[in-house]
């Protein structure tokens, strides 16, 4: 029986993921790193700043510039103006409040970008108190620690535990927890998320889904 679903955000529950990669993409170009916006998403999607920042330094040999990370947080902040939720997935929730089932957030973004994408589609009220970010962990995906720490604090065996994934890191990270995994194929190559337990392109199937797990 489902305990917990842990729904990731970028991506899953808010559609920021082409506007954040196109950023970064171009934030890197900027410091004299060349990236495209589908190598960001190969490279980066999914994970922490902290480890962008370590794989990309690795790639220039040498250090970006020290406000690359403020840089691409405002930019992404303001185009958050425009953000809006995945399709279908309020829909989701709703199944969730309606038939008891606990949910929460664990993002590999700062509490931050999280509070600001939640409020600006208006979710935050939905999640408040069960927001987990890589902040509050040594360990980011896809290491299991997040993921093991959202269940920790809300009580529940990783067993007991359903994760909501778009990203091969985030799927990693689920599976080294012990969880059951659905993988979002949204934007990503379905390939990609093979490891997941089910992998699913419409947010209608996923109530489903987890009614069945």
């Amino acid at each position: 029986m489902t305990g917990l679903v842990i729904f990731d955000n970028d991506g899953v529950l808010v559609d920021s993921e082409r506007l954040a990669n196109t950023i970064l993409a171009e934030l890197l170009t900027e410091a004299g790193l060349p990236y495209t916006f589908e190598q960001a998403v190969r490279d980066f999607m999914g994970g922490s700043m902290a480890s962008m920042r370590q794989q990309a330094e690795a790639q220039l040999g040498g250090p970006l510039p020290a406000d690359l990370e403020d840089r691409y947080h405002q930019r992404l902040f303001d185009g958050f103006a425009n953000l809006q939720a995945i399709a279908g997935v309020e829909v989701v929730l709703d199944h969730l409040d309606a038939v008891g089932v606990r949910y929460c957030l664990a993002s590999s973004g700062t509490h931050r970008r999280i509070r600001t994408a939640l409020t600006a589609v208006g979710f935050l009220d939905r999640f408040e108190g069960r927001i987990f970010s890589a902040e509050d962990v040594a360990h980011g995906k896809p290491a299991p620690d997040l993921f093991l720490h959202a269940a920790s604090r809300l009580g529940v065996k990783p067993a007991d535990c359903v994760v909501v994934e778009d990203s091969p890191l985030g799927v990693a990270a689920a599976n080294a927890a012990g969880m059951k995994v659905f993988g979002y194929a949204g934007m990503t190559d379905p390939a990609k998320l093979s490891s997941a337990d089910a992998v699913f392109h419409d947010m209608a199937a996923l109530a489903e889904l987890i009614d069945w797990a």
